[in-house]
């Protein structure tokens, strides 16, 4: 029984990084160009259906981190630091991993929800006999759509968690000054950390959209079947996101950290 799971394990594992290699030669080779028009609804869509609790969510998460940065600092001694603390936990961790359990739990589930109905309806293969490429329409369009409008989302996103650590601190607990809070707030952080915390949440944000579309395209059977594959994505989207952000935080800043301390 063990080995026969493996052995399933694995050929899904196969089988998904040959499906995400198809969809990604459909954006390579410009034949997602064809449906561009399909391209910018699945922006807007990704947009008016996820904006406002991607900025819900790093919201209540910025207050936390402002919240906890401020009594941490307070039982070392230094409350000015947690405008250092909440520099660092925003921008490296929380924001992206907030970003990523969002495109996880809603829009990756959703893409499997969709396109598994679509395929258990036979309309995948309705599009097939129209001659159009569904896996091209289907996936691709939808991955070139969240590479489109999710580097400005999470731009956004970091805003505004910054605003909430902002006002967990200064606001809230009162226990800096807001001048005192910036000076430690911006020598903690750089250009390199913008950059680095977006690949690392762009690259969570591709992944639960490969899986999603590739749980969904492969569907077979009824809407049992849809559920199952939607609580299968929503796992390995979970452990994905978690392995992703243990290794860009590793090569990021694991060995150089560049935090202004000591001498």
């Amino acid at each position: 029984m063990l080995r026969t799971r493996v052995q399933d394990g694995a050929l899904a594992v196969g089988d998904g990084a040959l499906v995400s290699g198809q969809i990604l030669r459909g954006i390579g080779s410009g034949r997602v160009l064809r449906y561009f028009g399909e391209v910018l609804r699945q922006s807007s869509v990704l947009v008016t259906g996820s904006l406002v609790v991607v900025l819900g969510m790093v919201l209540a998460l910025g207050l936390i981190v402002g919240i906890q940065g401020s009594y941490a600092a307070r039982q070392v001694g230094a409350p000015s630091v947690a405008g250092a603390f909440a520099a660092i936990g925003d921008l490296r961790e929380i924001t992206p991993y907030a970003f990523g359990y969002m495109m996880a739990a809603k829009v990756s589930t959703g893409y499997v929800a969709e396109i598994g109905t679509m395929r258990i309806t036979d309309e995948v293969d309705a599009l097939e006999v129209m001659g159009l490429d569904s896996l091209v329409y289907l996936c691709s369009t939808r991955l070139l759509g969240t590479w489109l409008v999710l580097p400005f989302v999470y731009a956004l996103a970091v805003g505004v968690s910054f605003v909430g650590s902002y006002v967990a601190v200064v606001l809230q607990i009162g226990q800096v000054s807001p001048g005192g809070y910036f000076e430690l707030f911006w020598k903690f952080q750089s250009p390199q950390d913008y950059v680095f915390s977006s690949l690392k949440a762009m690259t969570m944000a591709s992944f639960v959209v490969l899986v999603g579309c590739y749980y969904g395209y492969r569907v077979r059977g009824g809407p049992v079947e849809v559920g199952t594959a939607t609580a299968r994505a929503m796992i390995v989207n979970l452990i994905g996101v978690h392995f992703i952000g243990i290794i860009g935080s590793q090569i990021f800043w694991g060995g150089i950290p560049r935090l202004p301390i000591g001498g």
